[in-house]
């Protein structure tokens, strides 16, 4: 047993040392951006702005519609009030960009074509689909999307939901639309596949924002997270016992892939689960994988979910 634990401590010791030279690697990686406050620019502008602005941003401003659609936000008073609301959360953004500034390193050093994007943050009227995206050259951040998951603006959501509007989910946010096209789609639907699938995105979130904390990575409370790390040996076995793992059934998706408010193992556990258990199991089998082999972040994120179960040596912790 001695032994055991002397290679274990000699291999954590040997991974630290790799992943802090990385870290070193990173931090010489020169990322130079501004944010450009489009939310400030527009709602503190006057009609007769209107002009040049569309000509700095015709990508906010689609074809097809008359000037009254966005002289009449202007007046809007609920808009306003949403202006308002963002400008007083978000007056500084000394802390966003530095979180932005690490994020982009590494997205540099793991995908060496992308350089620092144009980023622009945004007042979406709170449309959940387009809450942060990535995509090329351009990082788009609706901040009225994140003003705290107590706000009053977010009473009317779930509560399971309304984490999501938390600060600490812009990172994690932009890191899951950075991570479309990146990853493999599944070639079956079994449960396994679609599990891995997201494992590799939370798993993506390791390297890209490794200072963010698990529970904020996956959206979980840090007690959610508690219980997962309790129950994983349980949940493990729950799904080997009822042959879950190959089954091909849309249904596994709504019990255990999909946001919801709890799991459904169809338990007394059930209640005491966060949803989305599905994803954190796929995360640590893809753990084990990246801790097992000798495999780069794009060779893992094109693997196939079999291959990659089969040589990830995963055990849950009892």
């Amino acid at each position: 047993m001695k032994k055991v634990f002397i290679v274990l401590l000699l291999i954590g010791l040997v991974s630290c040392k790799k992943e802090s030279k990385i870290e070193r690697e990173i931090e010489k990686i020169p990322v130079v951006f501004k944010v450009e406050r489009f939310d400030k620019i527009f709602y503190e502008s006057q009609p007769s702005d209107l002009k040049q602005i569309q000509s700095q941003y015709p990508f906010f401003f689609p074809e097809g519609n008359e000037d009254t659609v966005w002289t009449n936000k202007l007046s809007n008073p609920l808009l306003r009030e949403l202006y308002n609301e963002v400008q007083f959360r978000y007056g500084n953004l000394t802390s966003l960009e530095e979180d932005l500034t690490s994020f982009f390193g590494h997205v540099q050093y793991y995908f060496p074509k992308y350089k620092t994007p144009r980023v622009i943050t945004l007042i979406s009227e709170v449309d959940l689909d387009a809450k942060a995206i990535y995509a090329d050259s351009i990082a788009l951040i609706a901040l009225d999307c994140y003003l705290g998951s107590e706000h009053r603006f977010y009473a009317d959501f779930p509560k399971f939901k309304r984490i999501n509007f938390d600060e600490n989910q812009i990172l994690p946010d932009l890191v899951t639309s950075f991570s479309y096209g990146k990853i493999t789609p599944p070639m079956d639907k079994n449960l396994l596949s679609i599990m891995i699938y997201q494992g590799k995105e939370l798993y993506l979130k390791d390297k890209l924002i490794p200072n963010f904390t698990d529970a904020a990575k996956i959206a979980y409370t840090e007690e959610q997270m508690a219980w997962c790390k309790e129950n994983e040996e349980q949940m493990w076995r729950y799904f080997i016992e009822n042959n879950l793992l190959y089954e091909a059934n849309v249904k596994n998706e709504h019990r255990f892939i999909n946001d919801a408010p709890f799991s459904k193992f169809y338990l007394e556990i059930d209640n005491e689960s966060p949803g989305r258990v599905g994803q954190w199991l796929g995360w640590q089998i893809v753990r084990s994988y990246m801790e097992n082999n000798d495999t780069s972040l794009t060779d893992m994120l094109a693997m196939d979910a079999k291959t990659l179960f089969e040589r990830s040596k995963y055990k849950p912790k009892k």
